[in-house]
């Protein structure tokens, strides 16, 4: 079988084996791993941040002429850019900052907002919806348990803030907040930080996983791409080659020829000639099967011989593999014919693998066509899709319950299904509709349909 690049888990229906470590190592690289935030621009946002406090605290006190802590206060704004310079100085601008260091930043950032909310006022101060700001940023790039532990930072703050604080000022003293007020509002800021943290997080995680998954069929049709050009080149050297080989026959045959009998180099030009002719027929066969550009009527192949192309590969001694091509009833349309197209080639390719891999016996490959449409079936004999995840199908990750045709497969703590969802998007790429049902004999059936003016080649 040709060689597949992305994690499919033995066990999973939506995934056929393929090798794991291209996709963990190249597409799916974790936060911790690799950091997601730059720190260049986490420093820029707390100068703005910085600015604001300072800002905000002056035209206040000096202004407005409400009476606060203005030293205490200026002076955690002061940690803050004593915090910020210390990071500019000693990590490059463009370095990017773990996942773990990305938390301890934004916590700081989350802590030194508290103490400054203590000081004015505590959640009687408007500013105290800030808090929201350091947990929805960890939602949105950093990892689960950053983002939970970030959010309990928060918590912790806002409860401690909604009991102890200084008082906030108003135009006569103190400005009294009745404390049903306060605790409502406490209560809001608590469930407000649940609620967005959780809606942000995953909404940016199923972002991430959907970009992984299409980074993961790129690198597969690009795989599959850099397979027929290794085509062309060969159909292109056998055709190179070809005059200089026939060249070295012809005047190895004339020197064996004009050699006497018991020459001791009759020998010699006997394997001569022999090693042509064996270089002949390796370059035959090369030029029988080549993959090469648009120009080339080797593109141009009738549906089901690309069918059977995409499909052969794939073939298993455990597993029957059948095709059955014709037309629809009642239709007399010749067989369209079909470029070469990696995605076809491959998408398709990797539906036929993923039936071989769970059927009991057989695997049936139908083609038809008529004037207006082509349609491919891929029907097998195995336990079929889960019918709870049938709707989901074509999803870069699913889970499935135990013993049914399901990504139930795990890469990383993770349930994979990108199987499907790369064969979908490859053929999609093609015009393609498709659906996936379990039939009613058992087994799983996959179809891919097309209008064939959007897949058929003119001839010539």
């Amino acid at each position: 079988p040709r060689p597949s690049l992305l994690p499919r888990p033995a066990g999973s229906a939506t995934d056929a084996p393929m090798a794991r470590d291209e996709l963990t190592e190249d597409t799916r690289i974790s936060p911790a791993a690799y950091g997601r935030v730059r720190l260049r621009t986490l420093t820029l946002i707390r100068w703005v941040a910085i600015a604001g406090q300072a800002t905000a605290l002056l035209v206040v006190h000096v202004v407005m002429g409400y009476r606060l802590p203005i030293w205490s206060a200026l002076l955690v704004v002061a940690a803050s850019a004593v915090v910020n310079v210390w990071a500019t100085v000693h990590r490059p601008g463009p370095a990017r900052l773990r996942d773990r260091e990305a938390a301890l930043y934004l916590g700081f950032d989350l802590v030194q907002l508290s103490v400054l909310l203590f000081l004015t006022g505590g959640l009687h101060n408007p500013f105290a919806i800030l808090v929201l700001a350091p947990v929805t940023v960890s939602a949105t790039v950093l990892s689960r348990a950053s983002t939970i532990a970030l959010s309990a930072v928060a918590l912790g703050a806002l409860i401690f803030l909604a009991f102890f604080h200084m008082p906030l000022p108003g135009p006569d003293g103190s400005l009294e907040v009745a404390r049903l007020y306060v605790l409502g509002l406490g209560i809001a800021l608590a469930v407000s930080t649940i609620f967005v943290v959780t809606y942000v997080f995953s909404v940016a995680a199923e972002a991430r996983r959907m970009s992984d998954a299409l980074a993961a069929a790129q690198i597969a049709l690009h795989r599959e791409q850099r397979l027929s050009a290794l085509g062309s080149l060969a159909a292109a050297a056998a055709h190179e080659l070809g005059t200089p080989l026939g060249t070295i026959a012809v005047i190895a045959k004339e020197f064996a020829r004009d050699l006497p009998p018991d020459s001791p180099l009759r020998e010699d030009a006997e394997l001569l000639i022999s090693q042509s002719n064996r270089c002949r027929d390796i370059l035959a066969s090369l030029a029988a099967r080549p993959e090469t550009d648009g120009g080339s009527p080797y593109t141009r192949v009738a549906l089901p011989a690309l069918v059977e192309a995409a499909a052969v590969p794939h073939r298993s001694d455990r597993v029957s593999l059948v095709f059955d091509a014709a037309p629809e009833h009642g239709s007399a349309a010749p067989a369209p014919t079909l470029a070469r197209s990696p995605s076809f080639l491959h998408g398709l390719g990797n539906l036929v693998q993923n039936a071989v891999q769970f059927a009991d016996a057989e695997v049936l490959v139908i083609v038809r066509w008529d004037e207006s449409r082509i349609v491919v079936k891929i029907l097998d004999d195995g336990p079929g899709f889960d019918p709870g995840l049938l709707e989901q199908l074509g999803e870069p990750y699913l889970s499935g319950r135990p013993g049914r045709r399901a990504s139930d497969a795990e890469d990383n703590g993770e349930h994979m299904g990108l199987g499907v969802f790369i064969a979908q998007n490859l053929l999609e790429r093609t015009g393609a509709t498709l659906s996936f049902d379990n039939r009613p004999e058992g087994g799983a059936e996959v179809t891919a349909s097309w209008r064939r003016s959007e897949l058929e080649v003119p001839a010539g």
